[in-house]
Order: structure tokens, then C-alpha cells, then sequence
């Protein structure tokens, strides 16, 4: 791991979005957007797996440094009759960024949302992660 000892603590976020094709026959079944399978409420589901996956992406991601999250926040939007669009944003006070914890997040959103949904159609799609933008650190990034 990078040593992050001799920097200073600073506000970072960065959010990723991930964007999904799940096609009509899934988006027809959302009402008030969301949708009750038998595993249980779809996006709501999601967004606790992409908190989860957030808080645990050091276990996961070997050189990823432990963090103390001061926030995380997830939203899923049907953006037309076929996709949906994620986004993981995460915020720390800290010496390192928090990139990887959002990607982590948004993904594993998109993995939720396809296992839930695969019993209707398997033609799901998980088309684009990427960090959607970043504050703090040495640079600001904004991916739009």
C-alpha cells in the first residue's frame, strides 16, 4: 500500500455511475420505480448492497486503504424505457481519496439489481462503470 502518512487530512467525495440496460419487459414492471420481486424491493436492496460494498472495499480491493466513510449516498433513476443509471457517491475527511469505494459501490448496485431482475430477463446489461467525478486531494476531476 501507498504510505499516506505525510499527507494532509482534507474533505474528499467522488462519485461513480454505473449505467444498466435492462430492457422494456423489466422497466415494465417497475411502479412508482421500484420493483417487488420475490427477493424482495429491487432498488432498495441495490442500495443497501452498494453501502455495503462501499464499506468493505479494502477487504476486497487489496491495496485499497481502510477508511473511516463519513457518508455514502446512492441513487437509482430509470432514465428511459430501457436503462437505468446508478450513482455512488462517497465523502471522507481523510489522507487518502475515495475513488474505489464508489466504483465498488456502483457495481455492486448493478450486480444487485441484475440478480434481483434476472428471473424476468437475463438480457441485462451493466454497459459503463466509471468515476463520474471527484473533489479533494490533488486534483478535482469531473467526468460528465
Amino acid at each position: 500500500m501507498v504510505n499516506v502518512g505525510d499527507k494532509k487530512i482534507t474533505k474528499r467525495k467522488a462519485t461513480a455511475k454505473a449505467t444498466m440496460f435492462l430492457g422494456e419487459e423489466i422497466i415494465s414492471h417497475f411502479n412508482n420505480d421500484e420493483l417487488i420481486t420475490k427477493k424482495g424491493p429491487v432498488f432498495q436492496t441495490a442500495i443497501i448492497a452498494g453501502i455495503q460494498a462501499v464499506k468493505k472495499t479494502s477487504e476486497l480491493i487489496p491495496m485499497c486503504h481502510p477508511l473511516l466513510i463519513n457518508g455514502v449516498d446512492i441513487d437509482i433513476e430509470i432514465t428511459d424505457k430501457e436503462h437505468i443509471e446508478i450513482l455512488c457517491t462517497v465523502a471522507i475527511e481523510g489522507k487518502t481519496g475515495v475513488e474505489m469505494e464508489a466504483l465498488t459501490g456502483a457495481n455492486l448496485a448493478a450486480l444487485t439489481v441484475y440478480d434481483m431482475c434476472k428471473a424476468i430477463s437475463q438480457k441485462m446489461v451493466i454497459k459503463e462503470v466509471k468515476l463520474f467525478e471527484k473533489s479533494g486531494g490533488k486534483s478535482d476531476i469531473k467526468n460528465g
